[in-house]
């Protein structure tokens, strides 16, 4: 008898993805992600950078339209205030406000340098050049950098000076190489003459045509720094009790100070803060900020005053500290762009007490000295920007004389 059976269906287990392949598929996911967020950003940097290097360029474009009509660049303006008279207002496509910046109506040529941020991008346009990434800090109009470390200081006819570089901070010295540098740390490189300051500036790195600074750069420093009003401690210039921020400068502590890498924080080291005068930064017009321009240490200049040519008062008989604003101070042989007067008008109406500085020198000198500036860690009322010191020879050391590059 043949007996027949019925077939079922096997019941077979039900089959998934094991745990590999859920990370593997994960991990692939992840990584077209990741591409395609790298791939988009970089198409909306490109955008933005884009758009950045358009607006700067038809910016400029307005300008040397501005010049050609006024014979002379507009002043600066960001656009959050109605534009001054005979200014323009430049702004992007999309409405946002561009600084326009180191615009400088004394310096032949004129010069101007144009800033723009958007979405994290920084991009600038100079007279000669097309836009670039980057701001204008340290950059000159003409588009050539400042070597590291330095920044850019306006020209002023006055002095003789078109915008030049000169290091943010005093000169440092990294091991026992002849290499100056300027950085924040470290102390100044000081027990060196002048001749040997002379030397050595010459040989930053990277930098062609680097010098010790002139007194007419000097100058031309202090001059900028004094017209701003956030340099004095009153917020007004050479007014009432107001005072020229003048440093380091009370023997507390009794040494010369390293900087700090943030500006905001200019009393670094000195034990003081606001309103005292020993804040040791000053920011320029053009927004840049240098450090220990006054005080920390004296300031070599390459500059030099002949025997017989020092001011001072008749019948000094040695070396004396004077206030400028004395009225028996004879100027002798002195340039007149080395003096209070010519770097600001009224300045030399100014005692120490306006933080200025004084003058040390002898009437009756008959040997070559040194221009050395700014004053030292102990120097009290003698140390401001204009302080000015004639007692050195090029040969002389001194444990708290250091100097400063300029290019």
């Amino acid at each position: 008898m043949h007996t027949s059976y019925a077939h079922t269906p096997q019941s077979r287990p039900l089959s998934g993805f094991t745990i590999v392949e859920l990370l593997v598929v994960i991990v692939v996911i992840a990584i077209l992600a990741a591409i395609t967020i790298v791939a988009y950003r970089g198409i909306s940097q490109q955008a933005i950078a884009s758009s950045l290097s358009s607006d700067l360029d038809n910016a400029s474009k307005q300008l040397k339209l501005y010049q050609i009509d006024h014979s002379a660049f507009p002043t600066a303006n960001d656009c959050s205030a109605t534009p001054a008279a005979n200014t323009i207002c430049l702004k992007s496509s999309n409405g946002a406000s561009y600084a326009a910046f180191q615009i400088n109506n004394t310096s032949t040529p004129q010069t101007f340098c144009l800033t723009a941020l958007k979405g994290g991008i920084n991009y600038r346009i100079t007279n000669d050049s097309t836009p670039v990434a980057g701001t204008c800090s340290g950059i000159l109009a003409s588009g050539d950098s400042c070597p590291t470390g330095f920044i850019v200081v306006p020209g002023n006819p006055t002095f003789n000076t078109n915008d030049f570089c000169v290091m943010k901070y005093e000169a440092k010295q990294v091991g026992s190489t002849a290499v100056p540098v300027s950085q924040a740390s470290g102390t100044p490189w000081v027990s060196i003459t002048q001749t040997a300051a002379i030397t050595n500036s010459s040989n930053v790195a990277g930098c062609t045509g680097c010098h010790l600074i002139t007194d007419a750069e000097w100058m031309t420093i202090a001059s900028n720094v004094i017209g701003v009003a956030s340099n004095w401690t009153g917020g007004t210039i050479g007014g009432g009790s107001s005072a020229l921020y003048s440093g380091h400068n009370d023997s507390s502590p009794n040494n010369a100070l390293a900087a700090d890498t943030d500006d905001t924080n200019g009393y670094s080291g000195t034990g003081n803060s606001s309103p005292s005068n020993q804040r040791r930064t000053l920011t320029l017009s053009n927004g840049e900020v240098i450090w220990d321009l006054s005080g920390n240490v004296g300031e070599w200049t390459s500059t030099n005053i002949l025997g017989g040519q020092q001011p001072g008062l008749a019948g000094d008989t040695g070396y004396a500290y004077r206030e400028y604003n004395n009225p028996s101070l004879l100027w002798n042989g002195l340039s007149s762009i080395d003096q209070p007067a010519t770097a600001y008008p009224g300045a030399s109406t100014w005692s120490h007490t306006q933080g200025i500085g004084q003058l040390n020198s002898y009437y009756g000198e008959t040997g070559t000295r040194s221009l050395l500036r700014s004053g030292t860690w102990s120097g009290a009322s003698g140390t401001g920007v204009l302080a000015l010191n004639l007692n050195y020879a090029a040969s002389a050391v001194n444990a708290n004389v250091g100097f400063r590059v300029a290019r």
